[in-house]
């Protein structure tokens, strides 16, 4: 696995478990158009689950043009983000990734989100939901500089 990825978790072969890597791996690289292709027609983002800075209204960000604008508003504003994955449960088309998200910020610091990150597939492998539980008001009390 790429540097940034930090896997601990099963790595048992599972369709879902495989996107959600392939996921990792693009944000990690800074790979937008890749990330982007991992997602059905109709997919969606939710991260974080419900109303945030992202998403004031808590629907999602849908289809490819959807998905893109947030890589904009999200990932394309952060130096880095590092996964630490310590359990995954797979089952269906889905699996359940525990673990933390590590974000650099431009202005030195970092904070960590801490949650349940969910991603369904299709038969076909692609992502058709993937919904991050974490809460923005604990990840923003991690707040910290960086080494």
């Amino acid at each position: 696995m790429g540097d940034g990825v930090h896997w601990t978790a099963s790595r048992e072969p599972h369709p879902a478990r495989d996107a959600a890597l392939a996921s990792m791996s693009a944000v990690v690289r800074g790979a937008k158009d890749e990330w982007v292709a991992l997602f059905a027609p109709d997919g969606v983002v939710e991260d974080p689950v419900g109303p945030s800075i992202f998403d004031p209204e808590g629907r999602g960000h849908r289809g490819p043009e959807g998905i893109a604008t947030f890589w904009d508003l999200a990932i394309a504003q952060a130096e880095r983000i590092e996964f630490h994955i310590h359990d995954s449960f797979a089952a269906g088309h889905e699996v359940a990734n525990i673990g933390r998200i590590t974000t650099f910020l431009p202005d030195g610091n970092a904070m960590d989100a801490e949650g349940v990150f969910i991603y369904n597939v299709n038969n076909q492998g692609q992502i058709h939901s993937m919904r991050a539980f974490w809460e923005f008001d604990r990840a923003i009390a991690t707040l910290h500089p960086t080494e």
